[in-house]
């Protein structure tokens, strides 16, 4: 276990395994423990890099709301200070999707490949309410729960029924997500969801991906959500993308189907 700082804030930081570099970003709300099944798969063709944003994990406070370009540019920090300067596959999994994404747009010299694995998908990008209000509404949100010690009492359980046959320990489940730094930066990131579709409209007009980034989209399907499956093959067209269907498979592709996910992130150039 190991810690970079970056933005004044601890990042923590695991990376495993030899070979080109892969980047996975997990979705809102989840750990770099989420991704363990999948690394044993990559690491001896990989040196696979995952690590918690702020407020996620066991990195330090979200002192700052996110924002696409922010993720990106973390991902490129986060490299260089492991020391790995050379392009990576970046593997973004739901709401990391947009982050991933915008990192292949933004950096297309650091990027050898892009797998977004069960990717969000907005067609209308578009907010209502202020961003200031949203961060406002749930940064006192956050505090008066973490206060009352809500995270602490319910963080674990809530956990543990959101993920179903969940694979982390009872003592990593209870160190995430009993501190309320880690409910704090769950709700920032839900909080600033809608601008960062806008923002990466805005990336998809202004910096098109270069055609030599190869990219996968990687579908869960489980037996269900054929709307779906339509929205994210209409991702893939969208990119020229690989298209391919984990089934059966929940939303957490990494703990359902993680050979196919380390087979899609293998299949892709280094």
């Amino acid at each position: 276990m190991s810690f970079v700082r970056i933005g004044g804030v601890p990042h923590h930081v695991e990376v495993a395994g030899s070979g080109p570099v892969c980047v996975l970003s997990a979705g809102l709300g989840l750990a770099w423990f989420d991704w363990d099944a999948v690394v044993e798969r990559l690491a001896p063709w990989r040196t696979v890099v995952r690590f918690d944003r702020p407020g996620s994990g066991l990195s330090g406070h979200a002192g700052v709301p996110p924002t696409l370009a922010g993720e990106a540019e973390r991902i490129v920090r986060t490299l260089d200070a492991l020391g790995f300067p050379g392009p990576a596959t970046v593997v973004g999994h739901s709401l990391a999707g947009f982050h991933c994404e915008a990192f292949a747009r933004l950096f297309p010299a650091r990027t050898s490949g892009l797998v977004l694995a069960d990717s969000s998908v907005e067609e209308r990008p578009g907010v209502r309410v202020p961003r200031e209000v949203r961060v406002g509404v749930a940064r006192v949100f956050g505090a008066v729960l973490g206060r009352v010690g809500l995270p602490r009492a319910v963080g674990p359980v809530l956990r543990r029924v959101a993920v179903r046959g969940d694979l982390a320990s009872a003592g990593e489940v209870r160190r995430v997500y009993g501190a309320s730094r880690v409910l704090r930066g769950a709700l920032l990131e839900y909080a600033t969801y809608g601008d960062m579709v806008v923002e990466l409209a805005a990336l998809r007009r202004e910096f098109p991906l270069r055609g030599r980034i190869p990219v996968t989209v990687l579908a869960a399907y489980s037996g269900g959500g054929v709307g779906w499956l339509d929205r994210q093959r209409a991702l893939a067209a969208s990119l020229d993308a690989g298209f391919r269907v984990a089934q059966p498979s929940g939303h957490l592709l990494m703990r359902d189907a993680p050979s196919v996910m380390a087979e899609a992130v293998l299949a892709t150039p280094p």
